[in-house]
């Protein structure tokens, strides 16, 4: 079969899938050719709501000081590495362009003035932190962000962007939201 019928197949399955709130993530198993096709399939689609992993093993290498200069926002290397071998490698980005996207995605999301430097732990509430991040947001919705949480502390905030960087809905996320109450937010590290 050829590859635009395959294409074109891949985009009625999504229509399909869309329909019943289903998300899609190709794979790519076949190399740079197929790994094209993925990135074009799912710009092209409303519910590529997923994350491709791992799309090149071994990973290329980061430069020193691409590590050194993302030390503020992640606080170990190793956090960094894994970051670069698990989702920039699938980006299509060069490592210096795909974390320069990172420091542009995090300066979208506004940390709460009461969350930026605690020093001991704080007692929140799932809607409180929801209610917190949207106060300092003012296009971020509850639809666009899911609370993570373990049995007794806040351990995320996940916030979904487009690939414009705009926040976006992800109801699959948002859906998974912890609802515990009370929950520990510990300061960070």
């Amino acid at each position: 079969m050829p590859l635009h019928h395959i294409l074109l197949e891949a985009m009625k399955i999504a229509a399909v899938a869309e329909a019943y709130e289903v998300n899609c993530a190709p794979h790519n198993f076949y190399g740079h050719m197929s790994a094209l096709m993925s990135a074009h399939f799912c710009a092209a689609i409303p519910n590529f709501r997923g994350f491709p992993e791992y799309c090149q093993v071994p990973a290329p290498r980061l430069y020193r000081g691409i590590v050194s200069s993302m030390l503020d926002l992640m606080p170990a290397p190793h956090l960094i590495y894994n970051e670069w071998d698990k989702h920039g490698t699938c980006s299509g980005l060069a490592p210096r362009a795909y974390f320069d996207t990172v420091r542009k995605a995090r300066a979208m999301v506004k940390i709460p003035p009461e969350y930026t430097d605690l020093q001991e732990p704080l007692n929140v509430t799932p809607a409180a932190v929801e209610a917190a991040f949207i106060k300092a947001n003012p296009n971020l919705s509850t639809e666009s962000m899911a609370i993570e949480c373990d049995k007794k502390r806040l351990t995320g905030v996940r916030i979904c962007l487009s690939k414009e960087l705009q926040f976006r809905s992800c109801a699959q996320i948002a859906r998974r939201s912890c609802r515990r109450e009370p929950l520990i937010m510990p300061p960070q590290r």
